[in-house]
């Protein structure tokens, strides 16, 4: 895969969003910084990929926990680092609220970050060598942008789009109507016309520098698939948020790798977003691990539940 010059993708595991290096130009940035537990593994890719210069901007899609959970060692080692996030949960960071951020609803950890300024959609940003526009794309989530470069043609989707789906709609938990939000990102994504897609999770797609309408034709694929998904969530609410609850149960398993019934169900009745989307009934938990069994997502064993495959 080619990506832009200077630009460097860290394709990380599902518990991790992906992470993109910028070097050269007027300094080094990167956007978004994975979730806390793998905090540790992010600095050691940086400092091989750095070779010795420091980090001097960091810049986060939205706020999820596995998008901005390794800001605060990053802030750590790079005290000069200026953070640049999405708008719109400014205040929120700023008086540290991590229920109104989603960190306690979700049973997801983030340590407190500071920040410099937000990205305002409408604008443009400088990344390494190139010139970046920032849209809005809410749906997963209200506040999220997305990067594009039009020179190469190359979209930072964060989870507005992957190549297979799209982010869980979390406002649709809360009781707000968003699905409408997601099909108008869709479009704008499809407006821009990217050659190379750089999803928040999963492998780079596209074809850039190859064939702009095999390009086209990949990326159209994958938009089409996100459209249809889209569309049986809106018909279905229940498909979207059973869908929901298992990544949920399935993030949950990729921090801490196998638990026990006992402890998954102590914090599914801790987690209130879980409550949202499912009773967290030992059956109904029984049924969702059941599910990520038959899908190879989890694997149980007697009293314990691990970790197994992709998300």
């Amino acid at each position: 895969m080619q990506f832009p010059a200077g630009v460097t993708v860290f394709e990380r595991g599902w518990l991790s969003s992906n992470c993109v290096l910028f070097c050269g130009g007027e300094g080094t940035a990167l956007v978004d910084s994975g979730y806390v537990t793998h905090a540790a593994q992010l600095l050691a890719l940086l400092q091989r990929a750095l070779q010795g210069r420091t980090l001097d901007l960091l810049v986060n899609t939205h706020l999820h926990s596995d998008h901005c959970g390794g800001n605060a060692a990053l802030q750590a080692t790079y005290p000069a680092l200026r953070t640049l996030i999405a708008p719109g949960q400014a205040s929120l960071v700023r008086c540290w609220d991590p229920v109104a951020l989603s960190y306690t609803p979700t049973g997801q950890s983030c340590p407190q970050f500071r920040f410099d300024g937000v990205l305002a959609p409408g604008t443009d940003i400088r990344l390494g060598k190139l010139l970046w526009q920032v849209h809005a794309a809410p749906g997963h989530d209200p506040h999220s942008v997305v990067l594009f470069e039009p020179q190469s043609r190359t979209l930072i989707s964060a989870d507005a789009l992957w190549e297979r789906g799209f982010g869980v709609v979390f406002p649709e938990l809360d009781g707000l109507n968003a699905f409408d939000a997601v099909a108008r990102t869709l479009d704008l994504i499809e407006s821009l016309r990217p050659l190379l897609i750089i999803p928040g999770h999963g492998a780079p797609f596209g074809d850039a520098g190859v064939e702009g309408c095999k390009a086209h034709g990949l990326i159209a694929q994958s938009i089409a698939y996100a459209r249809k998904r889209l569309d049986s969530f809106v018909s279905h609410p229940q498909r979207h948020r059973q869908y929901a609850a298992k990544v949920l149960v399935k993030f949950k398993l990729l921090e801490c790798q196998q638990i026990t019934w006992a402890g998954l169900l102590a914090w599914a009745l801790a987690t209130p977003y879980l409550g949202h989307v499912l009773q967290p009934t030992p059956d109904n938990l029984r049924a969702l691990v059941d599910d990520l069994v038959r899908s190879g997502a989890a694997r149980l064993d007697r009293n314990t539940i691990y970790n197994h495959g992709p998300a």
